[in-house]
């Protein structure tokens, strides 16, 4: 087992150990969120611009506004690369040697995930909304309603994902904070923190 120090990581210096990276529940929660991104954005970006026969102009899905097309579009694609880039500061976490660096990338991915929290139900409920009020004269074809339908659920569960991932980084930080580096699990057995 790994020494624990400042905010549950290892000691700074340590050698960089990828499954102990990987099985974080923060880690994991930031790679299903990098995951929903990408098939929002992917979903969107691929069928989510159609015309009817009888006109050239693409127009987008949701109730023809190229506002909800283009929200969904830029927040899966910007989602994407900040999950890359906390990926990133998860695996470069442990060589921080400052505490108080530490404490500021904590703090940084908490907001960060409170932040994509309200984005992505603000995405949601103008996704729905816009798909909602859509006229099925618009897609007589019905071409890419599921991709629609599953732009529309992923940013459901996308949601919850960020909200998950800050809560685990908050929980995770307050018992570090309270107990030094460990704390007693419900099995009674010591168990360290995420951060």
């Amino acid at each position: 087992m790994m020494q624990r120090g400042a905010y549950g990581a290892s000691r700074a210096g340590g050698a960089f150990e990828p499954l102990a990276v990987i099985q974080q529940p923060h880690t994991g929660l930031r790679i299903v969120s990098w995951l929903f991104s990408l098939v929002i954005f992917g979903c969107i970006a691929n069928e989510g611009y159609i015309n009817r026969p009888d006109e050239v102009e693409q127009f987008c899905i949701f109730n023809r506004n190229q506002n909800a097309c283009n929200y969904a579009v830029s927040m899966g694609s910007l989602a994407f690369l900040c999950c890359m880039a906390f990926l990133a500061l998860d695996a470069y976490f442990p060589q921080i040697s400052s505490i108080n660096e530490r404490k500021k990338a904590v703090l940084a991915d908490v907001g960060t995930s409170a932040f994509w929290s309200f984005v992505w139900f603000v995405g949601f409920c103008f996704l729905a909304n816009q798909w909602q009020v859509a006229k099925p004269e618009d897609n007589p074809l019905r071409s890419g309603a599921d991709a629609a339908r599953a732009a529309i659920t992923f940013s459901f569960f996308s949601i919850f994902t960020w909200v998950c991932s800050c809560s685990v980084l908050m929980i995770s930080g307050v018992l570090a904070c309270v107990s030094g580096s460990s704390y007693t699990g419900l099995s009674g057995e010591t168990q360290t923190s995420v951060f």
